[in-house]
């Protein structure tokens, strides 16, 4: 059984409700929700010539799922900006598309407990297939608007120069 290595008291996994989300070298403000890294590989089947009655199986291409990230909407312009990088209506033909930066790298920090950096994942090619600005507006509701984007991706790779935290210990009040 895999143990934490700088932690050896630790057994709960990581929680997932504190992160946050940078690109250009900015965190993302009002960031509240992001969907899974999630990678498939494709089941490519064959079988030898001599061999007709069972198949192997070998790995194929691999995909990234698009993440969605959700945020409340604030005068923050981050999200559209990128989003209008893609397709920007009005921009005269021919430049509706951003071909020089409409792609960011972006990295994602998760938190444990006491706030400390414990996992950092590197994000690909990065660039918004869909956008949101305002979710159905209900005049009887109870919530906040929500911002939505999502964002295809080329890959994502663990930050292995992250190193785990070591725990902090609060000491007892003196009597």
């Amino acid at each position: 059984m895999a143990q934490f290595t700088v932690n050896a008291q630790r057994f709960d996994p990581y929680k997932n409700f504190k992160f946050k989300l940078k690109w250009d070298n900015r965190y993302i403000a009002g960031l509240s929700k992001m969907s899974a890294l999630k990678r498939t590989t494709e089941v490519v089947k064959h079988r030898e010539g001599g061999d007709p009655s069972s198949s192997r199986k070998s790995p194929g291409r691999t995909e990234y799922e698009a993440i969605t990230l959700d945020r409340g909407v604030t005068h923050d312009t981050d999200f559209e900006q990128w989003a209008n990088k893609v397709w920007n209506f009005g921009a005269g033909l021919g430049a509706e598309v951003s071909l020089k930066d409409f792609r960011k790298d972006i990295t994602l920090e998760v938190y444990n407990e006491a706030g400390q950096i414990a996992i950092v994942y590197n994000i690909f090619r990065c660039w918004v297939s869909e956008f949101q600005a305002m979710p159905d507006l209900d005049a009887n509701a109870n919530a906040i608007a929500i911002q939505h984007i999502k964002l295809e991706n080329e890959g994502w790779v663990r930050d292995t120069e992250q190193q785990e935290p070591g725990e902090i210990s609060f000491a007892e009040p003196s009597s």
